[in-house]
């Protein structure tokens, strides 16, 4: 199974961006898929996930401001960003849980400075 995350940039605070990561290898639809995020000297944190049942959880630092979302055949997941602030500057990586299985994108650096 592979994950490619993509989409990062440099924007501005107050500005969107858009993430994409997309499954291969792999037919069968995940149990949940989530975004994290590290910032330098930071731990990895929780941005937002989507289970089979399509729930969405959010972390409280961007409820309101991002939406994760996916496509209908569980090939790529969202992360929608409104709103950014400069404390979202970090690389965003997308993981993929499959019953003990867990696989993880390779990252996508988001900057947000003006």
């Amino acid at each position: 199974v592979q994950l490619q995350a993509s989409g990062g940039g440099l924007v501005q605070p107050g500005g969107s961006l858009r993430l994409s990561c997309t499954t291969s290898g792999t037919p069968f639809r995940p149990n949940a898929m989530g975004w994290y995020r590290q910032a330098p000297g930071k731990q990895r944190e929780l941005v937002a996930a989507i289970t089979s049942e399509d729930v969405r959880n959010y972390a409280d630092s961007v409820k309101g401001r991002f939406t994760i979302s996916r496509d209908v055949a569980w090939k790529t997941v969202y992360l929608q960003m409104n709103s950014l602030k400069p404390e979202d500057t970090a690389v965003y990586y997308c993981n993929r849980h499959y019953y003990g299985s867990v696989d993880w994108g390779q990252g996508t650096q988001v900057t947000v400075s003006s």
